[in-house]
């Protein structure tokens, strides 16, 4: 797919959002943070955005390991080359090994998951294809999670 939307110049950017950006990239040990570089042209959208995603990535009551199997799902579903690189190098540091890596990208029929793990591809796969849970997966993710975190599950998820 041909890109759409140009990274944005420190000019287009703003200070503050061309900074924000080259920090996070650094953070995140990449030459340019596309995310932050397209959002950030859209200033009033940039700000409570970082918030809302930081808040899902670094708090919240998933896990991280839980947190990165949903998204490294979603990205594969939805060939999206920029979650993957993101997050292969990032579910590493929280847990989430090559091996394990590999065994997501297999799907939930993948050897060797545990039943939350199996479950959790389960439900990206329904949210991710049907755009819904049907009532057996949405009772087996409540099993394995409280109401909270299955808010945040169809958060990440989404």
């Amino acid at each position: 797919m041909a890109q759409r939307i140009p990274p944005a110049t420190r000019r287009e950017l703003g200070l503050v959002n061309w900074i924000t950006a080259k920090v996070a990239a650094r953070t995140l040990r990449v030459p340019e943070f596309h995310l932050m570089t397209t959002l950030g042209q859209h200033k009033a959208l940039l700000p409570p955005f970082l918030v809302y995603g930081a808040f899902l990535l670094y708090r919240g009551k998933l896990s991280k390991q839980d947190k990165e199997l949903v998204i490294l799902r979603v990205g594969q579903l939805r060939n999206s080359e920029y979650e993957l690189q993101q997050h292969r190098r990032l579910a590493r540091t929280r847990g989430v090994d090559n091996v394990l890596q590999d065994k997501i990208f297999t799907g939930p029929a993948a050897e060797g998951l545990t039943d939350r793990q199996r479950t959790l591809l389960m439900a990206v796969d329904e949210f991710i294809g049907d755009r819904d849970l049907s009532d057996t997966t949405f009772a087996a993710l409540s099993r394995h999670l409280s109401r909270q975190q299955v808010i945040e599950f169809c958060a990440l998820a989404a």
